[in-house]
């Protein structure tokens, strides 16, 4: 059945984060682009959270630091320097990119600050050299409509993107601090959102906004979607780092799924006459019921002189294994919290055993150890006696969160739109003025300029799209979405080719070709703006476009002209061409005889196996039917 999300009380507030197109970085006069070579620099650190100027301590930035993590920093000269390190205070702020989200904001009528001040969020998990991440508020209010409904828009920042994290070894985690302090537009929707749909609906309206300044960057990576979800009986979830923007629905699903799931489980367990006082931390040491385990995970830590520490959770049997989306489970929860409380690699519990090389036996004794009844869960872990207990610790109160139905949390997405957990929810300390970095003011004479050269909003560049190149709507929004829209206007008013030739080529035979593996990326505007030249001149013709596309994308270095002599595909004269329809209506005078004028369709068939890419097949038409026309 399909779910009433309106019933539920679904609320989606959408924000989204989009690197611009700026020649430097935000605080720095680095080129904001990735290397993939070797670095040329590295350094290693361990970030530590500060406190607010009230004295307090996020909780977030707290539970980063309990991880006991290193971070390892790569880096080369072309684009990083010494503010990205952290060792040169940061350079004034890029005006480029204050002016490119002031663009966006008076777009969408939101109202700019009379002063831009720089503020610190409190980052400490290794993705900024700082510990923090600075970040300036451009403009409050503002709207959008979607589907002919207003969706309010709550903020509109500008922040420096953080570095990209490239792998983990033990404790020590690498990241790349190349995309460090790439300018980046947050833009912030109030939660108005109310069905899965919508919220993808609201993403691809802001998004088309945002590429109508021609200041932002394309790519994957380049745009990112988090998501404040919630429902009337559930609890507010922050999910962090939607890449696709197709993905979006999904995620809202599978979480509305997940909390309605962990309502489930908390009646069950009131129904069951669980109440917080039954949850203790009482670990039991329980390594002898394992000496002689085969389970490889527990003899590999027991032959590390490690424990194996034991809890039971009266009145979860059952409920550990119990989906709360695809492969996701009360237990995949619980391991979740476990790892980054307790840096363990993960827990073992009774619901899924005997498995692992755990056998019934085992599993008896386990249960006798720690006094389990029949209706209690086991949960155990195989690690250090430090380690083991903190991993404990965080099961339990996760199992005393059960009770209380949804925890409020920060997660992450997976890339199949499931999440996991990545962190408590943020606190008001997080925030803090950035000191090294005077206010800008924003003046009325300042604005009335900008507002005076804003760029075509979507919907008026879809109307001119289908007035001036007569596209219809469809073909017109996909290449308002596409990342050819430029290159389409200037193939259109540079050759003679059709615009609805070129929209379709552009926005699905391209494409097409990237599903099938072919490089198109290497494919030039400059080449495909010849290919249309060819095209529009009659010098080659659009039964060929796919074919030359291909082989261009697949010999990176050779011109339009050595593609089409090498695929053999220069236009047939007037002449050849009617000579070789003379042999085709010659060769089949008896089906002409036979059908008379409905021998045309075989007949072009066969003319166009013959002669594909190296003629029209409106002139092949014309000219057959001349000649069937013939007494």
């Amino acid at each position: 059945m399909p779910v009433d999300y309106s019933r539920l009380g679904l609320k989606v507030g959408l924000e989204i984060h989009q690197q611009l197109d700026t020649s430097t970085k935000l605080f720095c006069n680095c080129e904001p682009a990735l290397f993939k070579e070797e670095p040329e620099i590295t350094f290693l650190r361990r970030l530590r959270p500060t406190q607010s100027e009230l004295g307090q301590i996020d909780p977030a930035a707290f539970f980063e630091f309990q991880k006991g993590v290193k971070i390892l920093y790569e880096a080369d000269t072309n684009t990083a320097c010494l503010v990205e390190m952290d060792e040169e205070p940061p350079h004034p702020l890029n005006m480029e990119a204050v002016e490119t989200t002031l663009t966006v904001a008076l777009m969408i009528n939101a109202t700019p600050v009379d002063e831009i001040h720089v503020m610190r969020k409190t980052v400490i998990d290794g993705s900024n050299t700082t510990g923090f991440q600075r970040t300036c508020l451009i403009a409050l209010g503002g709207e959008i409509t979607v589907n002919g409904k207003k969706i309010p828009i709550e903020h509109v920042s500008l922040e420096e993107d953080a570095a990209r994290k490239t792998g983990q070894e033990d404790k020590t985690v690498r990241y790349r601090i190349d995309r460090l302090g790439i300018p980046l537009i947050e833009i912030a929707t109030a939660p108005v959102i109310y069905s899965p749909k919508e919220a993808k609906q609201v993403a691809l309206a802001i998004g088309r906004i945002l590429r109508a300044t021609r200041k932002v960057r394309r790519g994957i990576g380049t745009i990112r979607q988090d998501l404040n979800i919630s429902i009337s009986e559930g609890a507010l979830i922050e999910i962090k780092g939607v890449q696709e923007l197709e993905l979006l629905p999904l995620v809202v699903e599978y979480e509305v799924q997940r909390q309605l799931r962990l309502l489930e489980i908390q009646k069950e367990l009131k129904k069951r006459g669980l109440d917080e006082k039954g949850l203790s931390e009482e670990f039991v040491d329980v390594t002898a019921v394992f000496q002689q385990t085969r389970c490889k995970v527990i003899s590999r830590a027991l032959s590390r002189n490690m424990r194996v520490l034991a809890v039971r959770l009266p009145k979860f049997a059952g409920l550990l294994k119990r989906e709360l989306a695809p492969n996701l489970r009360l237990g995949t929860e619980m391991a979740d919290h476990a790892r980054f409380w307790g840096r363990v690699g993960g827990i073992f519990h009774t619901d899924e055993l005997p498995a692992y090389g755990i056998t019934s036996e085992e599993v008896e004794n386990l249960r006798k150890a720690v006094k389990a009844e029949e209706e209690d869960a086991v949960v155990f872990v195989a690690d250090t006696m430090e380690n083991g207990e903190d991993a404990l610790k965080a099961v339990v109160e996760r199992a005393r969160q059960a009770l209380k139905g949804v925890p409020e949390e920060t997660r992450a997405a997976r890339p199949d739109g499931t999440t996991r957990y990545m962190r408590p929810r943020p606190g008001a300390a997080r925030m803090y003025p950035e000191t090294d970095i005077p206010p800008i003011k924003i003046t009325r004479e300042y604005v009335e300029a900008l507002l005076k050269r804003l760029p075509e909003l979507p919907e008026q560049k879809l109307r001119r799209l289908m007035k001036e190149y007569r596209l219809n709507e469809k073909l017109a929004r996909q290449v308002l979405d596409s990342e050819y829209f430029e290159l389409f206007e200037e193939i259109a008013e540079k050759t003679k080719a059709s615009p609805t030739m070129i929209a379709a080529f552009l926005t699905e035979t391209l494409k097409a070709l990237k599903r099938e593996g072919v490089p198109t990326e290497n494919l030039s505007n400059d080449k495909l703006i010849e290919i249309f030249c060819m095209v529009g001149n009659g010098e080659l013709a659009k039964e060929a476009l796919e074919e030359v596309a291909t082989w261009l994308s697949k010999n990176k270095d050779a011109t339009v002209k050595e593609a089409i002599e090498k695929l053999g595909l220069k236009m047939l004269t007037q002449e050849e061409l009617e000579k070789i329809i003379d042999t085709v209506v010659s060769e089949n005078a008896e089906l002409i005889k036979q059908r008379g004028s409905r021998a045309f369709a075989p007949l072009m068939g066969m003319i166009m196996r013959q002669v594909r890419g190296k003629a029209k097949a409106e002139t092949v038409s014309q000219i057959l039917k001349r000649k069937l026309e013939k007494p």
